[in-house]
């Protein structure tokens, strides 16, 4: 017969697996790549909408474009959208995280200590920083698309004037969106420190609140409780759950009375 192989358990298998919500979780990794790689897509995209821009040839009196204009604004309103929904999904994230895991530790330490002012910098830097190049990468798409669209029709008939964004609008949107993902997911990792620091604080004070009440508790005397035995005398016995002394066992109880 043949035995089946048994895999020993281990002190891993004995952790308990984070939750979905917790910042240290697989999720909360996924989330960050994810935006990342939102934020890389919408940086090419803006980069073939620079390459596809529309332009403009100047006659005597009018002008003319030399596309409709379909593809840069395409791509550009799949990179307005794209960048919108990586940054409100990167920090619903961390509300919701932040919100759902239990009190830090963090909050107890002096506020005027290096370590709170390092992260207290931290975080407030990378969040106004996010929000501060997404709007600007959001208003340079914004103000690309609607030039855009303003010639989707009859773009190739002569016109008195015609309306053409600057070269590197589109590539300057495209350098804040990358800022942007990259500056959030700076903030991931600094929540993610303040997370891990308050996790040690909180098993260190565990750790000291157990000791204490260890050393603190006074000894207990042993006590005295009466055992029989069948047929035979009751004797006297410590207890086993108060003293570490002197055990008796029921073959020995016969000995003793």
């Amino acid at each position: 017969m043949s035995r089946a192989r048994v895999r020993a358990v281990t002190h891993q298998d004995l952790v308990p697996n984070p939750k979905t919500t917790d910042l240290s979780s697989k999720t909360g990794i996924f989330v960050v790549v994810l935006t990342i790689l939102f934020g890389l897509s919408c940086f090419v995209l803006c980069l073939y909408a620079e390459a596809t821009r529309s332009q403009a040839t100047w006659g005597s009196k009018t002008c003319v474009y030399n596309g409709s204009g379909k593809t840069p604004l395409l791509c550009g309103a799949i990179a307005f959208v794209g960048l919108a929904v990586a940054m409100v999904g990167l920090h619903m994230y961390l509300l919701i995280a932040v919100t759902t895991s239990s009190p830090l530790v963090l909050d107890t330490w002096d506020p005027d200590s290096v370590p709170a002012k390092t992260l207290t910098f931290q975080a407030a830097f990378f969040f106004v920083s996010t929000w501060l190049c997404f709007g600007v990468g959001e208003v340079l798409l914004l103000v690309s698309l609607s030039v855009e669209s303003g010639h989707l029709k009859n773009w190739s008939k002569p016109k008195p004037s015609c309306l053409v964004i600057r070269q590197g609008l589109f590539s300057a949107a495209g350098v804040f969106s990358l800022l942007t993902v990259f500056l959030a997911a700076g903030l991931y990792l600094t929540a993610l420190q303040a997370h891990r620091i308050s996790k040690d604080l909180e098993n260190t004070h565990r750790e000291i609140l157990e000791a204490s009440v260890l050393y603190a508790s006074p000894p207990r005397s042993p006590t005295n409780r009466m055992a029989t035995v069948a047929r035979e005398g009751p004797a006297t016995v410590r207890d086993e759950s108060t003293s570490l002394g002197y055990l008796v066992s029921l073959k020995q109880l016969p000995y003793i009375v």
